[in-house]
């Protein structure tokens, strides 16, 4: 019979805790879907068809109820005339921005300056 070895776990660096918790891909996702499709003057009806999928799952979808494929990611980016990595890189940004925003804003209140963001 084998013997078991503990292992030693090594701290995890400390982060500073969020005042408020990070936003959810699903929520992120849901509203780039929802400006583009806006951007195009669509229905959600229009779009939906387009995707192949219900007006009411594109709705859910667009609102950060459900938690899509990957391919009904692809398939809603399609209908939007977007690709999948654009739509996705353009998500990933927009989370940066969002979580990136209280730490820099903390660190310049902290030196007592305040900086504005175009």
């Amino acid at each position: 019979m084998a013997d078991l070895v503990p292992f030693s776990r090594a701290p995890r660096p400390s982060r500073p805790r969020p005042s408020e918790p990070e936003p959810l891909w699903r929520q992120m996702l849901g509203d780039q879907l929802r400006r583009r499709r806006h951007d195009r003057d669509e229905t959600l009806t229009e779009t939906a068809e387009n995707a192949g999928v219900s007006p009411q799952y594109l709705s859910e979808v667009e609102r950060g109820l459900k938690e899509p494929s990957s391919e009904m990611i692809a398939a809603i980016a399609g209908a939007l005339d977007t690709s999948l990595i654009e739509l996705t890189s353009a998500v990933a940004d927009e989370l940066r921005q969002v979580t990136a925003a209280p730490a820099s804003a903390a660190v310049s209140a902290a030196r007592g300056a305040f900086a504005l963001a175009a």
